[in-house]
């Protein structure tokens, strides 16, 4: 079974001049975490992670504790925000390199690559790095299971 069977056609992306604001906005709109970055023609570039964004706001000592248990909540901390100049930044400024694969690729190998880099979602692209769908691992792993002789017992 090849992923594209299995993936979303419809895939929200944004180009590499969209400004962090406008990013945010469509993480905000759409109710997603992942934007794939397309140049011009439509090739895959970079992606944009909604944890991209929120690290901007992210507290540095956050990456020294282990064990968040106890903390009620960061009161003012929570309330920080990017400065305008910022979220005028073009996404390109902190867009991620973007692991992908090719249409034709198969379920397992899709998986094992989303495995391997710890991703939630796998860009999928033509024989000309065009984006042509985005698979989760939820996708993935549901197109995997479907082939299992699971019965009628729940």
């Amino acid at each position: 079974m090849e992923i594209s069977q299995f993936m979303k056609r419809n895939v929200i992306a944004i180009e590499e001049s969209t400004t962090l604001g406008e990013a945010a906005a469509s993480f905000v709109s759409n109710s997603i975490g992942t934007l794939p970055v397309v140049d011009a023609e439509g090739q895959l570039v970079g992606v944009l992670h909604l944890r991209d964004l929120l690290e901007l706001v992210m507290p540095a000592f956050v990456k020294l504790i282990d064990d968040f248990d106890y903390v009620k909540d960061f009161g003012v901390l929570e309330q920080r925000r990017p400065s305008p100049e910022v979220i005028a930044q073009p996404v390109s400024a902190v867009m991620k390199t973007c692991v992908s694969v090719h249409a034709t690729s198969g379920l397992l190998r899709a998986f094992s690559i989303l495995h391997k880099h710890c991703l939630l979602d796998l860009m999928i692209v033509d024989d000309d790095k065009k984006l042509v769908g985005l698979a989760s691992g939820v996708d993935i792993g549901a197109a995997l299971l479907s082939s299992w002789q699971l019965g009628d017992k729940q």
